[in-house]
């Protein structure tokens, strides 16, 4: 079986493993980075990815382009697998070399969410450790919304680099 045909086959049985070990409750959402301040966001060197924004554990930072005008749409079942990136601050951090970091109020428990550029950052529940990248145009679908996450690149370049596995698009979610 050829390598990419590994990798997809892999990450949907990791998809659905995760989305049957639920047990039929409601998870209540959850964070990556807690509370969040100075710190919680620095820029690492990713390949293929470049230069993107990561948490204070390592871990690769996502945006939905179907947020992008900056309202809030990830609820619900969608906050099982990805997690907001949140400040208790009342700030948004400086990241050197970072412009157009900001802030957003959830309308459904009122935490401060970080933003890029207006966009609302989230990391996923599947990357493991520093440096994995399994969310990077990833598409889902959580309450009617089509969701597609790419890696919050940072510097002039592209905003996202081409998935070797085109991303995981799964019925209703994970």
């Amino acid at each position: 079986m050829p390598a990419q045909s590994r990798t997809v086959l892999l990450l949907s049985l990791a998809l659905l493993l995760a989305g049957c070990g639920s047990g039929g409750g409601t998870a209540a959402p959850t964070t990556a980075a807690g509370a969040a301040g100075a710190g919680v966001l620095s820029v690492s060197d990713h390949s293929p990815l470049g230069r993107v924004l990561v948490d204070s554990s390592g871990k690769t930072v996502y945006f939905a382009d179907q947020e992008a005008t900056g309202v809030i749409k990830c609820m619900g079942p969608c906050l099982g697998f990805w997690f907001p990136v949140v400040t208790t601050t009342g700030a948004a951090p400086a990241v050197p070399g970072v412009p157009g970091l900001g802030m957003v109020k959830r309308s459904d428990n009122g935490q401060s969410q970080l933003t890029l550029d207006k966009k609302p950052l989230y990391t996923f529940k599947l990357d493991k450790a520093p440096g994995d990248s399994a969310g990077n145009n990833a598409g889902d679908d959580f309450g009617g919304v089509h969701f597609v996450w790419h890696a919050a690149s940072i510097g002039g370049a592209a905003t996202v680099a081409p998935s070797s596995s085109g991303g995981y698009s799964g019925p209703g979610g994970y």
